[in-house]
């Protein structure tokens, strides 16, 4: 288990090593390949309103007319240990972790993700736990009464959960719920916890739904067919013909062998909402993450999205780890690999 253990957490910093290669390749070498020269990545950075000269030099400040492996170190070196930024008359420090200085609002970018990371994770943990439990259990059910009105109506509500867009669901919950019935606050409601928690929640319960709607539908599906697989293995017969109770075989040896692709899934889904979740917040006029990446492309403000960007990899890669941690508690087969 130690072994283990050791090898994912070696493959995750390699793999964060590798994401940050291709991130600032994103940013930094594909623009070049296209064409773009020095300034025109420098206009990313103060927005639409600089004059040509004011751009041209900030584009020699902020080092990019040098090679690439420079600009990467400089890039890389910020992430860990912090960056300066000359903007004329004097010199902006980024403390670390710098993931990016916005010369349009003149403050660094991580900091504004920590004080927006409190909105995103109350809107991806509170929906992850509805469509997690939500999910999981219609499609169990759906899968031991295969054939029968419940499944059919489940899986139907199932196929229409995956095929409405948020943005549809979220504008047509907040036009019945919020401005006609009045049961919830529209949208830009949204009050920290700590100010109010019944208030916190109650401004979240449509956004939570909203997207616990698109995954659960998709865990659900995913989940009856891993049951009706499990269900028909030689295992399960076995442990039905011990005498072993219906909610053991179901629960214990059933559901946990077909747990393996729903913590894949799993660990990816929340991972990217982690990283911010764009059109819900967006819908809804949350300021998290994601609406916080949409403000950062209207206005051209480069490091923004880039901050996102980094910090959505991060997520991913951090759920992952966890994942394949996990795997070693549902299936002890996976501490051999």
């Amino acid at each position: 288990m130690v072994r283990y253990i050791i090898r994912r957490l070696l493959a995750t910093v390699l793999l964060l090593f590798v994401v940050s290669v291709v991130t600032f390749a994103i940013f930094y070498l594909v623009p070049r390949l296209a064409g773009a020269t020095p300034e025109d990545l420098a206009s990313r950075y103060v927005g639409r309103t600089a004059s040509g000269q004011q751009v041209t030099d900030l584009a020699k400040k902020l080092g990019f007319t040098d090679p690439l492996w420079v600009q990467y170190g400089r890039f890389a070196k910020g992430i860990i240990l912090g960056s300066e930024y000359n903007t004329g008359p004097t010199t902006v420090r980024c403390p670390a972790p710098c993931f990016g200085y916005s010369f349009i609002t003149q403050n660094p970018v991580w900091p504004d993700l920590v004080d927006r990371m409190t909105v995103t994770l109350s809107l991806a943990l509170g929906a992850a736990v509805i469509w997690l439990v939500s999910g999981v259990a219609t499609g169990v059910i759906s899968a031991l009464r295969r054939g029968t009105v419940f499944d059919r109506a489940s899986m139907g509500v199932a196929l229409a959960g995956v095929s409405l867009p948020i943005f549809f669901t979220g504008l047509l919950s907040l036009s019945i719920f919020s401005y006609r019935l009045g049961w919830f606050p529209g949208g830009g409601s949204y009050v920290p916890i700590t100010q109010n928690p019944l208030q916190w929640a109650h401004a979240l319960v449509l956004p939570w739904i909203t997207l616990a709607f698109l995954y659960s539908a998709a865990y659900a599906r995913l989940t009856r067919a891993g049951m009706l697989e499990t269900m028909n293995e030689d295992f399960i017969r076995t442990a039905r013909a011990k005498g072993l109770p219906e909610r053991v075989v179901v629960l214990k040896h059933g559901l946990r062998s077909a747990l393996t692709p729903i913590l894949t899934i799993f660990g990816l889904d929340l991972g990217l909402l982690l990283g911010g979740a764009v059109l819900t917040e967006s819908t809804y006029s949350l300021p998290g993450i994601g609406k916080y990446a949409v403000d950062g492309i209207v206005n051209n403000d480069l490091p923004k999205v880039l901050g996102v960007t980094l910090l959505g990899a991060f997520f991913v890669i951090i759920a992952n780890l966890i994942v394949d941690l996990l795997y070693a508690v549902v299936d002890p087969r996976v501490r051999l690999a």
